[in-house]
């Protein structure tokens, strides 16, 4: 597969979005490591949210991953 870019990161992140932004959260994509692992930071309510880990791999990552299958995982930073 060709380089993931940041533009289509983003594309994808604008889906998911307006779902996180009704509870009062969002996200931002961090970067992309060499060995396909993307990190993005959980802002807002989500930041805070004890069901963030859920939303993280159930949300995020799986729609970056059918997206992009070459993607190994999503890790949220701070």
């Amino acid at each position: 597969m060709s380089e993931i870019t940041r533009g289509q990161i983003n594309e994808v992140l604008n889906k998911i979005r307006p779902y996180l932004q009704i509870d009062g959260g969002d996200v931002e994509f961090v970067g992309i490591s060499e060995d396909k692992i993307v990190s993005i930071r959980l802002l807002g309510a989500c930041n805070t949210c004890p069901l963030n880990l859920m939303t993280l791999r159930a949300g995020i990552e799986r729609q970056l991953m059918i997206a992009f299958p070459d993607i190994v995982r999503v890790e949220s930073v701070a």
